[in-house]
């Protein structure tokens, strides 16, 4: 193959690539998984009003990222009692980033459409920064989000702080919220504080986050 044929086959193939890209979730990032201590894997994805989001968008500031299910019970434990809109109001009051995602594979339950989610955010009276799409599960496995509520605190060097749970109760009901020992807040206070993360990972629980081919 000569050199204009090979560099007309490399642009086709980086178009054809781009192409696809569009509307869909991309990891930017050659990271198998987010690890505590380690840059938090970068990516791409549209959220609810089809804009492409980037964390690279929020450079510099805490975001924090919130796996979701509007069929689970253990996610409505946390809107239910308004527990997960507070938290939301509270740091993007202080100017942190918040990011809902749905990784849900379509067919399975948690799967949304653009509709459902922002019917979902008024239903609730959600207010994170932003609804992110992730329907291929591109951005859920780069973090290992197994199951929902799952949170990620990235600090403000893009790294990863804390990973799993939202808090040390694994139950639905709705007064234990009260009680439990969020390690989101946990997380980012210390960040806040300029202290280290005390709790960086833990398993989250709640029901299972259903991959597309899985």
């Amino acid at each position: 193959m000569g050199k204009l044929a090979l560099t007309i086959a490399v642009i086709g193939a980086l178009a054809a690539g781009a192409a696809l890209s569009i509307g869909r979730a991309t990891a930017i990032s050659a990271v198998a998984a987010a690890k505590p201590g380690m840059p938090a894997p970068t990516f791409s994805v549209p959220d609810i009003a089809g804009k492409t989001v980037s964390l690279a968008n929020f450079a510099g500031k805490i975001i924090i990222l919130e796996w979701t299910n509007d069929g689970c019970p253990f996610v409505g434990k946390h809107y239910n009692s308004g527990n997960m809109q507070a938290l939301q109001r509270k740091y993007t009051g202080e100017g942190d980033v918040w990011l809902t995602i749905a990784s849900s594979a379509p067919g399975e339950q948690g799967y949304v459409t653009s509709a459902e989610a922002q019917a979902d955010l008024t239903h609730w009276h959600a207010a994170p920064t932003d609804y992110l799409l992730d329907p291929d599960g591109v951005v859920g496995r780069l973090y290992d989000a197994r199951a929902t509520p799952t949170m990620v605190v990235i600090d403000r060097d893009g790294r990863v702080a804390y990973i799993g749970a939202i808090d040390d109760t694994p139950s639905t009901r709705l007064a234990d919220v009260k009680t439990a020992k969020n390690y989101v807040v946990a997380a980012v206070e210390e960040i806040a504080a300029g202290k280290p993360v005390t709790v960086a990972a833990t398993h989250a629980y709640g029901c299972s986050i259903k991959y597309k081919g899985v």
